[in-house]
């Protein structure tokens, strides 16, 4: 970040060529599309979609920093973008070249105010992981306590406001953000939050400190690692090494041993989510590893969504409202949520197919590995589509919406096959007097 390909002017002109290119296509897609039918004109708008998609994924993956890491959280939220952008940009997700050593170092003896040889035994130069604001390294302190040290890149956190705004400007111009522009503040000023958070790494090892706390009152097989506190700061954060295997070997292990993961991976998700009131909202594969004693390793808690009381109190009778098939409550909850715009427009059978669908993971014996929901899900699309416009991306839900779908993929990946339904009961109690809802809601819309 500190070498002259990318300084701050070089990142803009990156991002302001992307934009005005994706302005001229725009222009000339629009001024050919005059004298289409509505056939070429959907084949055209479609065709001009994939190419800026390829364009925004190719600019971004060659830029560290925000402009990365707003790709690959865009990527994850398909309701926001046209399925052709979304598809392009998820390739960003995986990737993340490593910045050289030198940097590296430089930064490392920056923050921590020393030569590495004074604060390390061996520090590896070949990176263990890395992302994209910062990779991590392993090492070994004086002590001979094995760590890992997470390096943020320098000037990640300068280019990030400025990244943001460039790419957000560059999705307006073509139209492509499917929401109207309060809602786009609202959702940037969530993504602009989280990117925030993430760039504190003091802040994570508060994230961290407090989770393993919590986490080893409930259930010991959930691993934290450990913040050294004398070799972390802003941009460094120095944890204990926790060895485990990835979720593509533990996919191998046996279906008893893959079922304990995953309901720990489950259980450990509602737990940060309704009692803690604070989750860890990042859950990509990379950020779990697993042991054979069915411990679980959960890395990475840049990403962490915080909760107030009401906020909870509301997912509780929505999750109330879908158990019990209540579509006046349902439909209160998400207007609530700003999730709906207009009541008693989705028809009643359809709301009750998809509660059906979407409960089905966690109310009955599922198979992971088939997929069902997902695969019928699907075919539901086709006759909601006319209704979806009804329903937009809300900042209430942004977070929890990425923590559910991210670990509902790591259980398809973990090919769990079990029922849930008794630990989803003891998360979220269906008791209605708890979460004091007025009894003239009781009936079916």
């Amino acid at each position: 970040m500190a070498n002259s390909a990318n300084s701050p002017t070089r990142r803009f002109l990156k991002l302001a060529g992307m934009t005005a290119s994706i302005a001229t296509k725009t222009v000339s897609n629009t001024l050919k599309s005059l004298s289409a039918d509505e056939e070429q004109k959907h084949a055209a708008k479609s065709k001009l979609f994939q190419e800026i998609g390829v364009q925004i994924a190719d600019t971004l993956g060659q830029m560290k920093g925000a402009a990365m890491k707003v790709g690959q959280i865009a990527s994850q939220y398909k309701d926001v973008f046209p399925p052709e952008v979304a598809n392009a940009i998820s390739k960003l997700q995986r990737q993340a070249p490593a910045v050289a050593f030198s940097e590296i170092r430089t930064q490392v003896e920056n923050e921590l105010g020393q030569a590495l040889e004074q604060v390390f035994n061996e520090f590896s130069e070949t990176p263990f992981a890395a992302a994209s604001i910062g990779q991590v390294h392993r090492a070994i302190l004086k002590n001979g306590q094995e760590v890992i040290v997470k390096v943020q890149y320098p000037g990640v956190d300068v280019a990030c406001e400025s990244d943001l705004k460039q790419i957000r400007l560059a999705l307006r111009m073509m139209g492509m953000l499917k929401i109207d522009k309060e809602l786009q503040d609202q959702l940037f000023k969530e993504i602009q939050e989280s990117l925030s958070n993430e760039l504190n790494y003091e802040l994570e090892a508060q994230n961290l400190e407090i989770a393993r706390a919590f986490h080893q009152n409930l259930d010991q097989k959930i691993i934290i690692p450990q913040v050294f506190k004398e070799y972390s700061t802003r941009h460094i954060l120095t944890l204990s090494f926790e060895a485990g295997d990835s979720i593509d070997h533990a996919s191998t292990w046996s279906q008893e041993l893959r079922n304990e993961l995953g309901k720990r991976l489950f259980t450990a998700m509602g737990q940060e989510i309704f009692y803690l009131k604070r989750f860890h909202c990042d859950p990509h594969p990379g950020n779990l590893a697993f042991r054979p004693d069915g411990s679980v390793i959960i890395y990475d808690y840049g990403g962490v969504k915080q909760l107030d009381q009401l906020q909870v109190e509301a997912f509780q009778k929505l999750i109330y409202a879908a158990r019990h098939g209540n579509i006046r409550l349902l439909e209160d909850i998400l207007a609530e949520l700003n999730v709906l715009t207009e009541k008693q427009c989705f028809p009643p059978e359809l709301y009750l197919e998809w509660l059906e669908v979407l409960l089905r993971p966690l109310t009955h014996h599922y198979d992971f590995a088939k997929n069902s929901a997902h695969h019928d899900g699907m075919l539901l699309m086709k006759p909601s589509l006319k209704y979806w416009h009804i329903f937009k991306p809300s900042p209430n839900t942004l977070m929890l919406n990425r923590t559910f779908t991210g670990h509902y993929w790591n259980l398809v990946h973990l090919k769990v096959n079990d029922n849930l339904n008794s630990l989803f009961n003891q998360l979220v109690p269906d008791a209605q007097q708890q979460i004091s809802i007025p009894s003239d809601t009781s009936l079916k819309h």
